[in-house]
């Protein structure tokens, strides 16, 4: 059994003038230990995903259908609250995640009195334990101090040190390095790494970024306009991209030794579904669409090669589609590597 499962996940918002289906029925699983990848542009449904995993999705939005499993139990039917400390979660944006008027150590404090029942001297102690953990130096002086006090890098930690107060199994990181300079970005992924070593963390890192991906997952699902498109283990996935999104995303990463001038892009934008999907939401942008792609929804098939475990919803490798364009003469990498 998986540390996480979730099955057909539909997450909506219904607003006066339409419903929008911002998550539309996707599946994955995490494993303790393990880092799982979900990456796409912005718009596509990542953080609505994220937030739905701890049951944090406010009005109008609502969890239609499907279900989060965590460690067996189903916590759509009403066990979030059981299992707040056991998922934790890491936003975006360190500033904002901090409460300015209130010390860093106050903020940690307060988590290890509302999850663990610490209090006093024993709550102070574990605070200045979890920020030394982090590695953040002179922990004891800088307890008392206010986040505006910590530089960027310094503020991360200290969200990853009030969600690991939680003494959590499953650490959800949205776009965790989103805000920081390369440096600091490095150092935040070997700290998340060397805690999962430690720990036994599940984590699902939520990214738009595929280098920082193919740094910290093992296995990746790329998601575009509510949907999952392609998922596989990483260096399978890298090695050999399959959706005509993912092959888009590959090109778009800045490499030393390119020699070209301008970056390839994927013309247009996420497009916002605001009804459940009938037929291939990336055919307007795709340069292997073919008609069958406006008019049939697309289903995840078997494209692994040599792994296990590599699917793609696209219509270009499903059977029965004799006008579909063989991919080798639409992409200029041979079919292989975007």
């Amino acid at each position: 059994m998986s540390l996480l499962e979730v099955e057909d996940l539909r997450t909506v918002f219904h607003t006066e003038k339409e419903t929008i289906y911002a998550v539309d029925g996707i599946s994955f699983d995490i494993e303790a230990g393990e880092t799982v990848g979900l990456v796409g542009e912005s718009g596509s449904g990542k953080s609505v995903t994220a937030r739905s995993l701890l049951g944090l999705i406010d009005n109008p939005g609502v969890i239609e259908t499907g279900s989060i499993r965590f460690d067996g139990v189903d916590l759509t039917e009403g066990h979030w609250d059981e299992y707040r400390g056991d998922i934790a979660m890491v936003f975006q944006d360190p500033q904002g995640s901090l409460n300015p008027v209130y010390t860093v150590g106050n903020q940690i404090r307060e988590t290890l009195r509302i999850h663990r029942g610490l209090r006093g001297r024993e709550a102070r102690r574990t605070a200045v334990d979890l920020l030394e953990r982090v590695g953040i130096p002179d922990a004891p002086r800088r307890v008392d101090e206010y986040p505006h006090e910590f530089s960027g890098g310094m503020r991360q930690r200290a969200v990853i040190a009030t969600a690991l107060a939680c003494d959590p199994d499953l650490l959800v990181c949205d776009e965790p390095t989103t805000a920081l300079d390369v440096t600091i970005q490095a150092q935040v992924l070997d700290l998340l790494k060397e805690l999962q070593r430690e720990e036994d963390l599940g984590i699902l890192f939520i990214t738009h970024d595929m280098g920082v991906i193919e740094e910290v997952a093992d296995r990746v699902n790329v998601m575009y306009a509510g949907e999952i498109v392609e998922r596989a283990p990483l260096d399978e996935l890298f090695d050999h991209p399959r959706h005509p999104y993912t092959r888009g995303l590959m090109r778009s990463i800045p490499a030393l030794a390119s020699r070209e001038g301008r970056l390839p892009v994927v013309e247009g934008e996420v497009p916002t579904p605001t009804e459940r999907a009938t037929d291939c939401r990336f055919a307007p942008r795709c340069p292997a669409a073919f008609d069958a792609c406006t008019r049939e929804h697309p289903e995840h098939v078997d494209v692994a090669e040599e792994a296990d475990e590599h699917t793609a919803a696209c219509l270009l490798y499903a059977d029965g589609y004799d006008h579909a364009p063989d991919p080798s003469t639409v992409f200029d990498d041979g079919g292989e590597n975007a």
